[in-house]
């Protein structure tokens, strides 16, 4: 296999000597001074405390998982596509982004179940002025690290996108447009009299909605499972995830990071291109 190892700042050659020590790999291709390939690599115990310890994401890569070989990319929201939860976010021009957030955590960590966290969450945002909305959008909303980098790739690569999210319609709409990405699905808040009224409309799409999205495009695609990555940061994301070829944990709590495939726990979403690329 390839292995992959990628950091936020430039690889020491001494760690990348010790790397390729531990893998018992000879072949070295660098991505950029904060990426290398290194071929005909093995896995050794070492290698990933030495790694974490170092601030270096890594991943053992089987030669066909490439981007050349995707079709769709099914990526979480809150705390993967973009830095925020959106729902703390409302909260706090509530007042109550602390009591909002804990539960969001217990949520994300999978000790609530999450339809049930959502809609404790959004009965405390009643009587919210829904221009909070997209104050949270104008004011708090940033991309990710690395996501338009991403972004570009998968569009050289024809690849389609899907956005799915736990959160609200409100952001994954504008998120879709301003991106350019092919399908997205969230939940909708319930607003009267330009307030919200601190219920959800409809379902709760949740992680089995998030699951059945991805299984609704891929099969609209004609795409098998390999064809397929999912990538997500909480417990919520697990079943999504579980129905892709390969998936990403980001910046994931550690339920998500010892289920997925690969984890990204330093790098930008760019690290999944340096993961995949041809």
């Amino acid at each position: 296999m390839k292995l992959i190892i990628q950091a936020t700042h430039p690889i020491a050659a001494s760690h990348l000597d010790h790397i390729a020590r531990l893998a018992q790999s000879r072949q070295r291709e660098p991505i950029s001074q904060c990426a290398f390939r290194l071929a005909d690599a093995l896995p050794h115990p070492e290698i990933a405390p030495y790694c974490l310890a170092n601030h270096i994401d890594h991943g053992f890569v089987p030669h066909d998982h490439s981007l050349k070989n995707i079709g769709l990319v099914v990526m979480d929201m809150d705390s993967t596509l973009i830095t925020i939860e959106c729902i703390d976010e409302i909260a706090d021009m509530h007042g109550l982004k602390p009591q909002v957030a804990t539960i969001t955590e217990a949520a994300m960590r999978g000790e609530i179940d999450f339809a049930e966290s959502l809609r404790r969450r959004v009965a405390l945002l009643e009587g919210l002025d829904e221009h909070a909305l997209q104050r949270v959008y104008d004011e708090r909303l940033q991309l990710s690290p690395g996501a338009e980098i991403m972004l570009e790739a998968l569009k050289s690569h024809g690849i389609k996108t899907l956005l799915v999210s736990g959160g609200f319609v409100f952001f994954t709409d504008r998120l879709r447009t301003r991106l350019g990405l092919d399908y997205a699905h969230a939940n909708t808040l319930e607003i009267a009299d330009g307030k919200l009224t601190g219920r959800i409309k409809g379902t709760v799409f949740d992680a089995q909605g998030k699951a059945d999205r991805l299984i609704k495009v891929r099969d609209e695609l004609n795409l098998k499972p390999g064809q397929v990555i999912a990538m997500g940061d909480g417990a919520n994301d697990l079943k999504m995830m579980a129905q892709a070829g390969i998936s990403i944990a980001y910046h994931a709590k550690p339920v998500v990071c010892e289920q997925a495939r690969y984890a990204l726990n330093f790098v930008g979403l760019d690290g999944l291109v340096n993961l995949l690329a041809d």
